[in-house]
């Protein structure tokens, strides 16, 4: 399947891979902040993160199930792949800070 799929799908997928990388991370510190302050906040944002860490699996899977629908536009292709881009960049800045 990987041969029907355009270049910037396959840098969709690294992107929502990525993304998942960072949000587990992030998953992992709001749990331990819930687990210390009990703070209806920090399960909000542990919610957050298991809920974006699925919706970025759900594309993975359809960027391969359904790739054939971004076959002939490139410009879907390298849109999708911007928003990825942009919810790598904003998860990075995001897990900086936290983790600081």
């Amino acid at each position: 399947m990987a041969g029907s799929m355009g270049t910037w799908i396959l840098v969709a997928t690294a992107f929502s891979v990525v993304n998942v990388l960072f949000l587990m991370i992030l998953t992992v510190i709001w749990v331990r902040n819930y687990r210390t302050f009990g703070s209806g906040m920090t399960a909000g944002l542990a919610v957050f993160g298991s809920t974006m860490i699925l919706e970025n699996f759900v594309a993975v899977y359809f960027f391969f199930s359904s790739g054939m629908l971004y076959v002939d536009s490139p410009g879907v292709q390298q849109s999708v792949a911007t928003l990825r881009a942009l919810q790598t960049i904003a998860l990075a800045f995001l897990t900086y800070v936290t983790a600081k």
